[in-house]
């Protein structure tokens, strides 16, 4: 794998809504709706932001408070560690309940975080009266590891990147044997099968997302923009669109312009390492693109852009205006498509027109990843 030192701040693949791939098997949504506290977060219209646009309608998918904490990752994490720990039990592709689970015991869960899935995998394993391990970079909010060891887990801060923070929690996981188990939300070669059902996981916020869209009179949104880390839930929105019969709609990923991973690579053909520069947009800062996500993006995302930091804090605050609590990770999908909608060139190619209806991804709150004061 090649690294890269420069990165261009715009990409687009004209043939990618022509791609189609399998639809995501078994019924994640069910699961979810099985586990305790679970509700559908929000999807709020803000008509401001349409007539800032220049576009029909535009809609945020509010991920701000989702089974108990301030992002959605719980959403991936929680159905991985239940495929995980259903297969140790001999279950097979079942994916048990958290009840079920708990009676049983099993081991020590184990993830690299920069913020939100670290705390999600604390919080499953609180949950099934598991331990934690949970590794970051020393660069991480005081507020984001105090929530993580707030959980219960065991946290392990290391002066490392991102990058390396995953290596060294898949080493452990490694010497620890059958009495761990790594859950990671990034796939590299030998590592594929938990990285794949956090992905799975994801549908249960696009068949929310449809189902609301649907209640609005929306039979289906014209651009949909997700913000980018390793890729994977930009992988499952190109999973969920790319799957069904009808073209879908363009899928814009946004990334920080610290950390341009997957525009970098998708320039370059192939999967590339990028070093990383601290950025506000803590959950977005990896420097190499997920090996299960890579395939999906390459193929069928239609664009990718990346955002400065006083573009992702400017967001952060219109939205909080406008009733939307958006961490920098969630703000970046707004500023995503500001920074397409005001270049014209860019716009034509997304689809940006008078008519459009355009779906925002807010990932995290502001609680899960606060500004700097």
């Amino acid at each position: 794998m090649q690294t890269q030192t420069t990165a261009p701040s715009w990409y687009r693949h004209p043939d990618a809504r022509a791609w189609r791939t399998d639809p995501v098997g078994g019924d994640v949504l069910a699961f979810h709706l099985g586990l305790p506290g679970y509700r559908r977060t929000e999807l709020v219209e803000l008509p401001a932001l349409a007539g800032e646009l220049g576009v029909a309608r535009v809609f945020v998918k509010d991920e701000s408070a989702r089974l108990g904490l301030p992002a959605f990752k719980i959403l991936g994490a929680s159905y991985a560690i239940s495929r995980a720990l259903s297969e140790r039990l001999g279950q097979g592709a079942a994916a048990l309940g958290f009840a079920e689970l708990a009676a049983r015991g099993g081991p020590t869960l184990v993830a690299a975080t920069d913020g939100n899935h670290g705390r999600a995998v604390a919080h499953v394993a609180r949950l099934l009266g598991l331990g934690a391990r949970i590794f970051l970079p020393a660069t991480l909010s005081r507020a984001a590891v105090d929530a993580v060891a707030g959980e219960g887990a065991t946290v392990v801060e290391l002066p490392l990147p991102y990058d390396d923070v995953v290596d060294a929690a898949a080493s452990w996981a490694r010497e620890a044997g059958s009495d761990a188990l790594l859950v990671q939300d990034t796939a590299w070669p030998g590592y594929e099968r938990v990285p794949a059902w956090i992905v799975d996981g994801y549908a249960t916020l696009f068949a929310e997302a449809d189902a609301q869209l649907a209640s609005h009179g929306v039979a289906g949104v014209d651009l949909v923009a997700v913000p980018m880390g390793v890729g994977s839930l930009a992988q499952a929105c190109v999973r969920h669109y790319r799957s069904g019969g009808s073209t879908g709609p363009v899928v814009l990923g946004v990334e920080a312009r610290n950390a341009p991973a997957v525009i970098s690579s998708l320039h370059a053909g192939e999967p590339i390492s990028v070093p990383t520069e601290p950025t506000i947009m803590a959950g977005l800062n990896c420097g190499t693109p997920s090996a299960n996500a890579w395939p999906y993006l390459a193929a069928g995302m239609d664009a990718a852009v990346t955002v400065t930091e006083a573009q992702a804090t400017s967001a952060v605050h219109d939205l909080t205006a406008l009733g939307v609590d958006a961490g920098p990770c969630g703000a970046a999908a707004l500023a995503g498509v500001r920074a397409v909608a005001q270049d014209p060139p860019r716009r034509a190619a997304t689809a940006l027109t008078p008519n459009a209806v355009v779906l925002l991804l807010s990932t995290e709150s502001t609680t899960a990843n606060p500004l700097p004061t």
